[in-house]
């Protein structure tokens, strides 16, 4: 490798090593925020939010690829040009595409190694991170008490502690709503001062009262107008509640396999196909009988066309017969047949209802695994392309740094992200093809 090509090839690594995690980070932060009210309070292990920062950091990568690779290449261009290094390459009688060459190579090796990120690492993140959300979501939040309010992270229990004592834990001042009784019963226990807190392994609340009263106010049927109510005094009182949800529990991560977004470009095609059968039998069951049976169904009351017209009952000569026949009917038979089309036409309404609803889901599952497919492969050619815009703006514009390029790369990248974005959404509602709104 010449030396001239070296200097590029050094010149354009560091930028865009920076440049890709600047905007990493910058999206990281945008998930962290959108997710921070499933993350705190809930005593998660520091590990498994590293590990959720993880799968997400690699989701972000198809988003921040493109944009690392355009800004790069305007800023190492840019610096070229500023530097007056590229000039004096051009006076030596080296062409733009010469001098762009080595870079040419980095871009292709990357472009080739993102469709492997964008096929394999990401749907293996994704399934990742939809368990790991999945499980956080499940999980109760931590056992943390604060002075003169109510704690309700128990099903079917509310605790007030007036205050506690952050070295020993003491409470003092405890209420406790208890409504975990199936017939209705409720427990409402006042105790000057006690310790709650859950067992080693999360699966249980112990609970120690000193000096308090219980009151239990048992319900029947007939609670609205007769109900009893027990009351009894204690000095201390134990006991042990089964609890759930405190403790991380891993999900099967298979339960996400069938989303598009977990599947590879082979996974997808057969997805494609089978969805393809699955709307086209859809359609047939639920659109034949309807035509068949409801909309068009005979009327014996009615009246019949001859043999020669009934072969085609969308045909202008079949409707001018019905009218023609319908006018030579009496009020009586009139009114049979029209309240009998009334009738067949609102359980159409219904029928069709219903099974639109069905075979709509298979559209949507149908369209979502066609957008996904196509996102594969445009990848690798949006990086090509914001390559080959990045590399004769920062040609022309010969300003480096931070400055100008973050500018400009950020107005194409908001121009590519709104025609994406806009593509995609047509695409996914059926209004475009894939083909289109995700290459577009």
């Amino acid at each position: 490798m010449k030396k001239i090509h070296q200097l590029v090839l050094k010149s354009y690594l560091g930028p865009l090593v920076l440049t890709f995690f600047i905007i990493i980070f910058i999206l990281m932060m945008n998930f962290v925020w959108r997710y921070i009210d499933e993350l705190v309070g809930k005593g998660l292990d520091p590990l498994v939010i590293l590990e959720l920062i993880m799968y997400a950091t690699i989701n972000m990568i198809p988003m921040g690829l493109p944009l690392a690779i355009l800004l790069a290449t305007i800023m190492t261009m840019g610096n070229l040009g500023e530097n007056y290094e590229l000039l004096a390459m051009k006076s030596a009688g080296m062409s733009l595409m010469r001098i762009m060459k080595p870079l040419f190579w980095v871009i292709g090796i990357i472009s080739f190694g993102s469709f492997f990120i964008v096929n394999d690492l990401v749907p293996w993140a994704n399934k990742k991170m939809f368990a790991t959300l999945y499980d956080i979501k499940q999980q109760n939040e931590a056992l943390e008490f604060q002075d003169g309010l109510f704690f309700n992270g128990i099903d079917d229990m509310s605790i007030r502690v007036e205050k506690q004592n952050p070295t020993t834990k003491l409470l003092t001042g405890v209420l406790i709503y208890d409504n975990r009784s199936r017939s209705g019963d409720m427990t409402t226990t006042i105790a000057d001062s006690g310790y709650i807190r859950l067992s080693d392994d999360k699966k249980y609340l112990l609970v120690t009262l000193f000096n308090g009263e219980t009151y239990e106010q048992t319900r029947n049927y007939q609670w609205y107008t007769k109900s009893s109510l027990r009351h009894h005094k204690f000095k201390r009182q134990d006991g042990k509640i089964p609890m759930s949800g405190f403790d991380f529990q891993r999900s099967d991560e298979d339960m996400f396999g069938n989303n598009s977004q977990t599947m590879d470009i082979s996974d997808l095609q057969n997805n494609i196909d089978s969805l393809d059968l699955l709307v086209n039998n859809l359609t047939a069951t639920a659109y034949n009988p309807l035509l068949r049976e409801q909309i068009f169904a005979s009327d014996p009351d009615g009246v019949s066309p001859p043999d020669t017209i009934e072969v085609d009952r969308s045909s202008k000569i079949y409707h001018a017969f019905l009218l023609d026949s319908i006018g030579k009917l009496n009020t009586r038979t009139k009114d049979r047949i029209y309240e009998r089309a009334l009738r067949n036409a609102r359980s159409s309404r219904n029928m069709f209802s219903f099974d639109e609803s069905t075979s709509k889901e298979a559209l949507n599952q149908l369209y979502r695994s066609k957008n996904e497919w196509h996102r594969k492969l445009t990848l690798p050619i949006s990086i090509l392309i914001f390559f080959l815009i990045g590399a004769p703006l920062g040609a022309i514009i010969r300003k480096g740094g931070l400055g100008m390029p973050i500018v400009i790369s950020v107005i194409f990248f908001v121009i590519y992200y709104i025609i994406s974005i806009s593509g995609e959404k047509f695409a996914k509602e059926g209004t475009w093809s894939s083909l289109l709104g995700m290459w577009i």
